[in-house]
């Protein structure tokens, strides 16, 4: 089945847009179907550069797709809960077994605090979701108001994700405004990300890389 596909299903598109609008609510950043689809897309380049299965390049983009919809349950535990809700609608879309249970599972460890990667699927999901970093993504337009959390993601005014599978090497290189938000802020809140993108570049025999401002930060 193409991901492309299951971003058309009415209850997918339903629960993206709760999840979304309750993040809004609680001044979350982007969290809608612009960015389930770049995450879909990110996922199966990354496995497709590291020659992995066209079947586990479809499962990562499905996982991509999906990985949010927990959101409109509650953002605590949205992994865990997007990992169920992931099973049901696959279930009704007469997805095989084996496959909805790698899904889920990718989806139920793709976040820092409670997850991390167990398979090349799963590796795919965290490394395209975690890289995610877009100035757009900030919702409040209010730059006053800006909690941590805008000013560390309206601070990065360019974002490149370079996939090398000669070197065994995905890098992730931001441009950051340090008059927006120092490095230590950024770091602050982008940590543990970064480091469980590291762990899923091991899955795949690969290392992550991190760059800020053209300096070596991981």
């Amino acid at each position: 089945m193409n991901y492309k596909e299951i971003l058309k299903n009415e209850e997918v598109k339903a629960l993206m847009k709760k999840g979304n609008d309750n993040l809004g609510v609680m001044g979350y950043t982007d969290h809608s179907e612009k960015h389930c689809a770049i995450v879909a897309k990110r996922a199966g380049e990354i496995l497709q550069e590291f020659g992995c299965s066209e079947h586990e390049i479809e499962l990562a983009q499905i996982a991509g797709v999906l990985h949010d919809i927990g959101n409109a349950i509650n953002r605590k535990n949205h992994a865990e809960y997007g990992g169920l809700l992931a099973y049901s609608v696959l279930e009704k879309m007469e997805v095989p077994l084996e496959d909805r249970v790698i899904i889920a599972s990718a989806i139920g460890n793709h976040d820092e605090s409670t997850g991390g990667a167990v398979d090349v699927v799963s590796a795919a999901l965290i490394l395209a979701d975690k890289t995610d970093v877009r100035r757009n993504r900030v919702r409040n337009k209010d730059k006053s108001t800006f909690d941590k959390h805008d000013r560390v993601n309206y601070a990065v005014t360019r974002a490149t994700v370079k996939i090398n599978p000669e070197k065994k090497q995905i890098s992730l290189n931001l441009q950051i405004d340090e008059k927006i938000c120092t490095m230590y802020e950024y770091f602050e809140i982008f940590l543990g990300r970064m480091l469980m993108c590291r762990q899923a570049a091991e899955t795949l025999g690969a290392r992550f890389k991190l760059t800020a401002n053209g300096s070596k930060v991981l």
